[in-house]
């Protein structure tokens, strides 16, 4: 499958439409239901297969946000044979009481992975957390940028993003 087949493909499989409150607390009358992508192995195999092809490697490990970039990350990591660090919203309050599970991530470079980006709010809040404990992060990774200022707000972070798609990209392919 080519880079137009599988922009058609998870827009047929995700797009919706509708009223949808967003992770930024914006309304949007448009909405990639991620969980419908990530879901099909085929769809996700292919989206792994076409981020690895676009990927640097110049990291430590993936760095997976919860929940949707969790299955984006294992599927790349199996392709690039990368360990992967599981990092929540919040540190759990049992157990080992971490952010971050996985391996230690004190001076490891980390390039994270998430689904879609809207205004890039949660990985910047997870960024914070990460580099306050040793990590080090300058680069982002997703599925789809709605392109609503999240690249900019991260750029402002220090954290360039690289979409495998863009929204505009995406409804050019349809």
């Amino acid at each position: 499958m080519n880079k137009a087949e599988l922009a058609k493909a998870v827009y047929n499989s995700a797009y919706i439409t509708g009223e949808f409150l967003l992770r930024s607390g914006k309304i949007s009358n448009e909405y990639f239901d991620k969980y419908q992508f990530e879901a099909d192995p085929t769809l996700l195999n292919e989206i792994a297969e076409q981020m690895s092809a676009i990927v640097d490697d110049d990291f430590d490990y993936l760095g997976a946000l919860e929940m949707g970039g969790i299955p984006i990350a294992t599927a790349l990591a199996m392709k690039l044979n990368k360990k992967i660090v599981f990092v929540r919203k919040h540190a759990k309050e049992y157990g080992t009481s971490k952010l971050a599970e996985g391996p230690d991530i004190q001076g490891k470079k980390i390039l994270i992975i998430e689904d879609v980006i809207t205004s890039g709010g949660q990985i910047i809040l997870s960024v914070d957390e990460l580099r306050s404990l040793g990590a080090i992060i300058d680069t982002a990774m997703c599925v789809i940028d709605r392109e609503s200022g999240g690249t900019e707000a991260l750029l402002e972070n220090g954290i360039q993003l690289k979409p495998l798609f863009t929204m505009s990209y995406i409804k050019a392919q349809i």
